[in-house]
């Protein structure tokens, strides 16, 4: 166990403290889900690297056993969206088909490839169809509503910034079709900033999507000539100390943005609300078990992602809790449909019979109360 006061008999404690024994998940107002990058469970998990999230960790909920779809980013961030990775399994960009010659296509030869542009369903249509909002907040993004691959770039760079710190991969809204079409696509896709503004005068989205630039979400950015990254955003991992400060710069910006939602109104008020920090997948490729509850490891696009940390930090809902139940970001879509009514479990969501569940341990609220239906942002 990571926290040895708790395990098992804490788990179940806690289970019948809450509501989460009935397995009956309560709805909620608000969900933020911050994304962060490449770090397995052990890097983060204990490190004295990352005192912030440890310190969410052990004081509210944390998934022991929760991992990626597949290697390497860009499908994790369609899987918790869509419910499947659609057949993606790189980072070539949204408008990417078999064949296509470009800069940002640099697999679309290879046998087997799909389309990047996807016309299935999503969670954003379920919001929408539920009369509910949505919001996806990116540090570094060029403009409201941009579809850039990546920014600073070298068609519009900024001397005062590392190149690449905003990056379509790590944008999942991108990749579906009626996102792109969307006539208020500005209003949804924002940069960062505009979260505190929110948060301020009340204006938030039901769900809420945030990621950080590849300096802040633990990615990292490699040096070379147009990139130039400070030395706390190199992801060496040959040499531990720079390891240890990229980790270091990514719990203090998770640590700031949790900090921001958690002393703004919202998170004082009835209504329930949840922060749920994930990663995409572990970037090291580790040996042992990469995946679970829909997983093939005979798929190239859907193999696992490896052991990732979840964290789930709720207003009104579980304490020091460790839940062991084997999930992934399909379970976590799962969980958001639930905490929402929604009805319909898009993908592998929906796949019972593969393991997948909701988290219920994790977002279960006191006193047996299930909470009332979330309602329209106003």
């Amino acid at each position: 166990m990571i926290y040895p006061a708790l395990g098992f008999f804490a788990v179940l404690a806690s289970c019948l403290a809450f509501n989460a024994s009935a397995g009956e998940m309560p709805r909620y107002e608000h969900i933020f889900v911050i994304v962060a990058e490449n770090k397995s469970f052990d890097q983060i998990v204990g490190s004295p690297d990352a005192p912030k999230l440890n310190s969410l960790a052990k004081g509210y909920g944390l998934a022991t056993r929760f991992y990626g779809e597949v290697h390497p980013s860009e499908a994790n961030y369609i899987a918790m969206l869509g419910g499947d990775t659609f057949g993606i399994h790189d980072d070539d960009a949204w408008y990417c088909v078999p064949f296509k010659i470009d800069p940002y296509c640099a697999y679309s030869v290879l046998p087997g490839y799909v389309s990047h542009s996807i016309s299935a369903r999503s969670l954003m249509d379920q919001l929408e169809e539920a009369k509910l909002s949505w919001k996806g907040y990116f540090e570094d993004l060029p403009a409201p509503g941009s579809l850039a691959i990546y920014d600073p770039s070298p068609s519009h760079p900024d001397p005062e910034r590392p190149m690449l710190l905003y990056a379509s991969k790590h944008n999942g809204f991108a990749a579906f079709e009626r996102v792109r079409q969307d006539p208020k696509i500005a209003e949804k896709i924002v940069p960062l900033g505009q979260l505190r503004a929110d948060l301020a005068d009340g204006t938030l989205p039901n769900y809420a999507h945030i990621v950080l630039d590849q300096c802040d979400d633990m990615h990292g950015l490699y040096p070379n000539a147009a990139t130039k990254p400070p030395a706390d955003c190199i992801p060496d991992s040959s040499r531990p100390e720079l390891m240890a400060a990229l980790i270091r710069r990514g719990d203090a910006a998770i640590g700031t943005i949790v900090d921001e939602i958690m002393t703004a109104p919202v998170w004082s008020k009835p209504g329930n609300v949840a922060i749920v920090i994930t990663w995409d997948e572990d970037g090291r490729k580790t040996e042992g078990a990469q995946g679970c509850c829909g997983f093939d490891p005979a798929a190239p696009s859907n193999f696992g992602g490896g052991h990732i940390p979840t964290i789930v930090v709720t207003n009104h809902g579980p304490r020091n809790v460790e839940d062991p139940q084997p999930y992934n970001h399909y379970s976590l879509l799962r969980t958001t449909e639930e905490a929402f009514g929604i009805g319909e479990y898009l993908g592998f969501a929906g796949a019972d019979d593969k393991g997948v569940k909701v988290m219920t341990p994790l977002f279960a609220v006191q006193d047996g109360a299930l909470g009332a239906a979330a309602q329209p942002a106003r």
